[in-house]
């Protein structure tokens, strides 16, 4: 028996409704990107090893993006994309700066390569802009 404690039905769902895409999010283009999260939150794949077991095989960081890796290292960790995984139905574009570019085909720890660039500050911005119709850049 599982008792759930604190569960908040509106933060939940306002949650799922984000994560779809779909969310309430007053900034611009904003979008929930799954592959940074995982990489922040289980940079070495175990949360994923243990609900996904088609994936186990995949070692480290690399188990958040088994799309991209080569076809050698999906045979040896035992992953047919299409048979054993489904490939993606889409890999949205702002997924390729955590999908590994490096020699060797892991990621950077925590999905970075570098220091994480800050979003350009805007002073002159009061909590007004984020509520107004007119939008100055």
């Amino acid at each position: 028996f599982v008792l759930k404690v604190d569960y908040d039905v509106c933060s939940n769902y306002g949650n799922w409704l984000y994560n779809a895409g779909i969310g309430n999010d007053p900034r611009d283009s904003r979008k929930f990107n799954m592959i940074k999260q995982g990489l922040d939150y289980d940079g070495n794949g175990d949360y994923i090893r243990l609900w996904v077991p088609e994936l186990q095989g995949i070692k480290g960081a690399d188990i958040h993006t088994p799309w991209a890796l080569s076809s050698a290292a999906l045979s040896q960790a035992g992953v047919t994309l299409g048979k054993t995984y489904p490939e993606p139905v889409v890999t949205a574009p702002e997924w390729s700066r955590h999908i590994p570019q490096r020699p060797g085909g892991s990621p950077h720890p925590r999905g970075r390569r570098g220091p994480a660039q800050a979003p350009p500050q805007h002073k002159d911005r009061g909590i007004d802009f984020y509520f107004s119709r007119k939008k100055d850049a």
